[in-house]
């Protein structure tokens, strides 16, 4: 039961709420799953979240259990239409105070839409701006597998950027254009934005290479990169197709725990640097 959160103290809540971009152009290295699992993990230890799924493919809306038809109003309506973000919001399903914003695939068209619309970089943090920050606790973005105007956006609209980094050869490649275009946007739009996080996901412990790569991540960030390894798990690739998050579908296994643990970090963290309620 300790696993679900239930038989243990609630995690401290910050101050003020942490709008967090979970980010990385390279596509298949856990963002999504990063994403819905440590919002599934804070809400269950007393946390207030919402996650806000950019990715036109939805995978995030579907691994929360949220339905989606043709006809669903999104996170689509809310960029190109200027609707409500608070009316998009729907209540997840198992978890109290976990809340989602789904991703239709009118998302998929929203790119080119934003080039001819006035303030194109900032449509989603002018949804925020009317949202009530004061319901929630922590927002997660969860941005499509690239650096476009979608991505943009979500930089804009945040304070933070948590980047999920898969635990193999490829992992910092690219990552130094990710890199740029964080600085690029702190230069140009948001002064405030910074690198709080970065997870080591689908880390396999028997192999020399996923070590090597954990401990080459960690002389690049140093303190940014959680202790928490996220290994490769078949319980978290299948929970989506459940409509759930590993959290509720099989807390028992590791990469639930894993989650957990991760999910607890980034709570005590931000309680030991800007103190909590």
């Amino acid at each position: 039961m300790s696993v679900q959160g239930r038989g243990e103290q609630p995690w401290p809540r910050p101050d003020e709420c942490r709008v967090i971009s979970v980010a990385n152009q390279k596509g298949g290295v856990g963002k999504t799953t990063t994403a819905v699992n440590l919002a599934a993990s804070l809400a269950m230890h007393g946390n207030r979240v919402l996650v806000v799924d950019l990715d036109p493919q939805g995978n995030a809306s579907t691994a929360l259990g949220v339905e989606r038809t043709p006809d669903s109003r999104s996170i689509y309506h809310c960029l190109v239409e200027e609707e409500e973000l608070r009316d998009l919001a729907h209540p997840v399903e198992g978890i109290p105070n976990l809340w989602c914003v789904p991703a239709t695939i009118d998302l998929a068209g929203a790119e080119i839409e934003l080039v001819s619309l006035v303030a194109r970089e900032s449509r989603l943090k002018r949804a925020f701006s009317d949202y009530d920050y004061s319901e929630l606790d922590y927002v997660f973005i969860d941005c499509p597998p690239s650096l476009g105007l979608l991505t943009v956006n979500a930089m804009v609209a945040c304070q933070e950027v948590l980047i999920p980094i898969q635990s193999e050869y490829y992992a910092l490649e690219g990552l130094g254009q990710l890199l740029r275009n964080v600085e690029l946007v702190k230069s140009h739009l948001n002064p405030q934005l910074q690198i709080s996080t970065i997870v080591l996901t689908m880390y396999d412990g028997r192999t020399r290479l996923a070590s090597q790569v954990a401990d080459e991540v960690r002389s690049h960030f140093g303190e940014l990169v959680l202790k928490t390894l996220v290994p490769r798990s078949v319980r978290v690739s299948e929970a989506p197709s459940y409509g759930q998050s590993v959290m509720t579908y099989d807390p028992g296994s590791s990469g639930a725990v894993a989650y957990l643990e991760a999910a607890k970090e980034i709570a005590f963290r931000a309680a030991a640097v800007v103190g909590n309620r």
